[in-house]
């Protein structure tokens, strides 16, 4: 028999750069308080003594089926499966129960997060909670969303996709969105209606109780802010802690598609000044770019061009060109990343000196059959939460209002999210908007970094506000999630209250460890 393990330290940089890429002893108390649940839905209380049927999949990793209703109001009636998996706590002897995880997306899979990274979140709990994550109904290995029988066929329809400049291309890929939505209603229709949060935030009171915990804990990131906000206006009396870094604006997501774009992408351009200023005063020694003269000026400069004329991507494979939608398609994912800007300002110093094959590579990341596939499925949960309000032959209208909002990221994000969403065939009847002022018995500790370009810091101070017992910790720092830009203090502050449920002080701060362009960015203090 192995002996204990000391208690994990902070968690570890690398164990954030994998949350990324999908992108907590003592007994617990009874549940209390009434839960917000939509008239005509029942229990979701397990019968007969049911528990999970776990199997070993790797070193104190297990996995499972679980069956959840498709409509929780039915409960008999057709099932759906959920994919989980979970990694055993490190320390056994000092158990306090399950902390369940859900990343963000929405889509991405919780199962794959444990998978890859169950070690690094049992260190958030300092080793005293098994870590259970998982898919959620309609995406990934869980029952989920299909728009086409056949990958040939999914292959077929996106082959040469882009995000759309000109009128004649926005009106081609407007009927394109609207094929893509008939599409998913065709093949997937019954199940598009039982998508939204408030279905899932049932599966996860599902699970809760088959792991036999009274109340949870839960650990939301990006979107999972959103379905933990969710579960704990539904559910108030069944939350032992919840952190939610990253955080959504109920308000604005479920109001509709444009209010929800409109506030995703609010904060983009604020955050890419600050990448300009940060990168001019590194100096070409630390981002390239800023060996061309005045940073935000050559930006401009290469803005300017791109509208007038694509550049060739000759060193790309195949050789292409860049457009100026795809240098928008390139910046989504390391604007969310400072540890990537250094190799941002190399990709934009080439293509501002004529070579843009970097970014198109990265940009074809994105525009892949599997990228946009990802997109649909994001889009499908969240057309379910909050349908459009205008329809797909208003498109340049709510496009335009988006390219206003944001230049780097409105037009993205309006064809990405908007245009399928204009012309999604299904509702669900059963979707949560509200009201978002739960009070728990123990505060929900809030993560808000300053500078995050996808879920924007005002939205954790109206979260803040909103919530009946909520903390605000402050990440004084730049990216999409405080992991992405590490903070020792931030991860001490979040193992504190997850084990101990001592949350920060209010008006608390914690700075980062590192600039952005820092060489030694992502390493531990010393």
């Amino acid at each position: 028999m192995k002996p204990v393990q000391p208690p994990p330290t902070a968690l570890s940089n690398t164990a954030w750069k994998i949350l990324l890429a999908l992108g907590v002893g003592a007994a617990l108390a009874p549940a209390t308080g009434a839960a917000r649940v939509p008239r005509g839905w029942t229990s979701a209380a397990p019968s007969g003594g049911e528990r999970i049927a776990w199997k070993h999949c790797g070193r104190r990793l297990q996995c499972a089926r679980v069956r959840v209703p498709l409509n929780w109001s039915r409960p008999s009636g057709r099932k759906i499966e959920l994919n989980v998996s979970r990694h055993i706590a490190s320390r056994p002897a000092k158990r306090i129960g399950t902390l369940i995880a859900s990343p963000g997306g929405p889509g991405e899979s919780g199962a794959e997060l444990v998978t890859n990274a169950g070690a690094e979140l049992d260190a958030i709990g300092r080793g005293r909670f098994d870590v259970v994550g998982w898919d959620p109904r309609g995406t990934n290995a869980s029952t989920r969303i299909r728009c086409f029988r056949s990958r040939q066929s999914l292959v077929s329809f996106w082959a040469g996709a882009s995000i759309p400049e000109a009128t004649q291309e926005s009106k081609r890929f407007r009927r394109k969105s609207a094929e893509l939505a008939r599409r998913c209603g065709e093949v997937s229709g019954t199940l598009l209606r039982r998508v939204s949060t408030a279905d899932s935030a049932r599966d996860l009171d599902y699970l809760r109780r088959l792991l036999g915990q009274p109340r949870i804990s839960f650990l939301g990131l990006s979107y999972g802010t959103f379905l933990g906000q969710t579960y704990a206006n539904m559910f108030p009396g069944r939350v032992r802690a919840m952190v939610l870094d990253g955080i959504v604006d109920p308000v604005a997501y479920v109001k509709g598609a444009e209010a929800r774009l409109e506030n995703g992408v609010s904060a983009s351009d604020e955050v890419f000044e600050k990448f300009e200023s940060l990168c001019q005063a590194a100096g070409p020694a630390r981002c390239a770019l800023a060996a061309r003269g005045p940073v935000k000026a050559h930006f401009e400069r290469l803005l300017a061009r791109l509208r007038r004329a694509p550049i060739p991507a000759a060193a790309a494979r195949p050789p292409g060109e860049l457009t100026y939608s795809d240098l928008l398609l390139a910046l989504f994912e390391p604007l969310r990343s400072p540890g990537a800007w250094p190799q941002l300002g190399e990709e934009l110093s080439a293509a501002e000196g004529g070579d843009g094959s970097a970014l198109e590579t990265r940009a074809r990341l994105l525009r892949s059959p599997t990228g946009w596939s990802g997109v649909t499925t994001s889009a499908a949960i969240q057309c379910a939460d909050g349908p459009a309000r205008q329809r797909s032959g208003e498109w340049a209208k709510v496009i335009g209002r988006l390219a206003g909002v944001s230049y780097l990221q409105g037009l993205v994000q309006g064809w990405w999210e908007w245009a399928p969403c204009a012309s999604w065939p299904a509702r669900d009847p059963d979707r949560y908007a509200g009201p978002w002022n739960a009070k728990t018995r123990n505060p929900i500790l809030l993560v808000g970094t300053r500078h995050d370009p996808n879920t924007a810091y005002a939205n954790a101070r109206l979260a803040g506000r909103r919530l009946g017992n909520a903390i605000l910790l402050t990440h004084d720092g730049y990216g999409h999630l405080s992991s992405t830009d590490p903070s020792a203090c931030v991860e001490r502050a979040e193992s504190e209250y997850l084990v101990r449920l001592v949350a920060p002080r209010r008006g608390t701060v914690c700075a980062s460890d590192r600039q952005p362009f820092d060489p030694e960015f992502g390493r531990p203090l010393r």
